[in-house]
């Protein structure tokens, strides 16, 4: 019998970042996704950690931001499950990037992309960690109104994605 825990790591970021957080299976990762995110959106600012799972096992990591990238690195650091990776993004929506990311040959899946609080549960046993999934935000509380659905119009036009 294989013995499991379970454990749930809060992802650290402020308020106003992004992330993105998904599995990959390569030592190039970090690289190609680096080029990914900087070919995607000029000047973005970003932070990006891969859990080496084989050779060294160490936490990989790059960025153009130096705050960012250790706050990445601290938080792959802290779910240490072979073969994920978190970008922390500061100034861009994951949708900007997203299709990138999801194009780089390495990457195996996203588990989550968002500017909400995270939780992400890890199993764990005796050949090591992987993420099981993610709490991404909190519960809903209804169904949108005719009014909730014109507010949310309005926001994405606002912000530039409509119209």
């Amino acid at each position: 019998m294989i013995r499991m825990e379970l454990h749930t790591i809060k992802v650290k970021k402020e308020e106003e970042m992004n992330m993105i957080m998904g599995q990959s299976h390569f030592i190039k990762t970090v690289e190609d996704i680096y080029e990914a995110l900087v070919t995607s959106v000029p000047n973005i600012k970003f932070g990006i950690a891969f859990c080496e799972a084989s050779g060294d096992r160490l936490v990989r990591c790059d960025g153009t931001d130096d705050r960012l990238t250790e706050l990445a690195a601290e938080n792959a650091r802290a779910v240490n499950a072979g073969h994920m990776f978190i970008i922390i993004l500061e100034g861009v929506y994951p949708i900007n990037v997203l299709n990138a990311v999801k194009n780089v040959q390495e990457v195996c899946g996203i588990y989550c992309a968002t500017a909400n609080p995270v939780t992400v549960i890890v199993a764990e046993t005796e050949e090591g960690r992987g993420i099981l999934g993610v709490i991404d935000g909190s519960p809903t509380v209804g169904i949108e109104s005719r009014k909730d659905k014109e507010w949310r119009k309005d926001l994405l036009e606002k912000i530039g994605y409509k119209r």
